[in-house]
């Protein structure tokens, strides 16, 4: 520095140029970090406005989506009605009028609570009334189907006892093969389900169950009924003339007239067995077999199945025969029971003869 004509010298260290940089560098950050922070507030402030707007916006939506399913739901209780109704008189119309009431033990009758949910749904949620009036008529029409297949199952089992079967025996050794995954039905969470549907599938199994091990007992005349040359039981044998027993029915006929199976099954024997000539035997399950003998001809092979009424062959007089007949047996575990009973078991089947017998008597073949 000059002055007066002298010369001075100020002396600037290394360290004090370096803190006065940093400190310039200093304000410069801490202007840029201001900068920074309020360029990042107005973009959050902006972010804030927007995602509240869109609530905003959503919340109309959704309200006025309730708002019209509201007043939808009259319309769909509407349409559920008519599929009810239409589902009830299809049924009805196929099958007649359900049972109201059957004897104690079957499915109970659950008018009186579902008519309290209708009443408390009413006050709580109006719009839901019709949704839940119609759930109060689909548990009384299942309600209404399970009566009815217990009824069935009811004269099916009947019947069974009638003949000294056992109806769960016989039913069991129906059921014939099944498998597959395992694939619950559910109508809510955890895998629950309505009992009262629950309810329902048992009773619709054990219907199908009876009926079908029904079909599989003897029921049907296997031969036209001209007459029964022979009974079942203790009579004079026609070979030797002693006292003898007699294992079944014997329908006299003439020979190719046709025999059929007595029963749904599956021909278990076709050929030639002693004393019996031409054979062939049914086995129904549960250890029932039909036995039909002396024919003059076959016209099964065994493992075929076959329904009642099914043609099996012609009437013959083969074996141990005085003439053309058939000789007809029903064996449970492989002991002879009078058919009598199971034949005259449907209805219909004989009329009464002037003998007041179900079976006409006549003198004739025999074997």
């Amino acid at each position: 520095m000059r002055s007066n004509g002298h010369v001075r010298f100020m002396r600037i260290s290394a360290q004090f140029q370096i803190r006065i940089a940093g400190a310039i560098a200093a304000a410069l950050l801490l202007w840029v970090l201001m900068m920074g922070w309020m360029v990042a507030s107005q973009a959050i402030a902006a972010y804030h406005q927007v995602s509240l707007l869109e609530r905003e916006a959503a919340v109309a939506t959704a309200e006025s989506r309730v708002a019209k399913y509201r007043s939808g739901l009259g319309a769909v209780a509407g349409d559920l009605a008519k599929r009810q109704e239409f589902i009830e008189k299809s049924v009805q119309g196929a099958i007649g009028p359900l049972p109201q009431s059957l004897p104690s033990g079957t499915v109970s009758n659950s008018t009186e609570e579902a008519a309290k949910t209708v009443r408390k749904i009413s006050m709580v949620l109006p719009e839901a009334a019709g949704l839940a009036r119609i759930e109060q008529r689909q548990l009384a029409f299942i309600e209404a189907l399970t009566r009815y297949a217990d009824a069935r199952s009811i004269r099916a089992e009947t019947a069974m006892r009638r003949l000294g079967l056992n109806p769960g025996m016989v039913a069991a050794s129906d059921r014939g093969a099944m498998g597959g995954p395992l694939i619950p039905m559910s109508t809510g969470p955890g895998n629950t389900l309505d009992p009262r549907f629950a309810r329902f599938g048992a009773s619709l199994a054990r219907m199908s169950a009876m009926e079908h091990a029904l079909v599989r007992i003897p029921n049907t005349l296997p031969a036209n009924l001209d007459y029964i040359s022979s009974g079942f039981g203790y009579r004079v044998d026609p070979f030797t003339g002693g006292g003898a027993f007699h294992a079944g029915l014997d329908f006299r006929g003439p020979i190719g007239a046709p025999i059929l199976s007595a029963a749904a099954g599956t021909v278990s024997f076709t050929g030639t067995k002693q004393g019996y000539g031409n054979c062939v035997e049914i086995s129904h399950g549960n250890g029932l077999l039909t036995r039909y003998a002396h024919m003059s001809r076959i016209t099964v092979r065994a493992g075929e199945s076959v329904g009642p009424g099914r043609v099996i062959g012609g009437i013959g007089s083969t074996g141990r025969s005085t003439g053309p007949h058939l000789h007809f047996e029903v064996r449970i575990a492989d002991r002879p029971v009078d058919p009598r009973p199971f034949l005259e078991a449907m209805p219909h089947v004989f009329q009464e003869a002037d003998t007041g017998s179900g079976l006409h008597r006549s003198a004739g073949s025999a074997g």
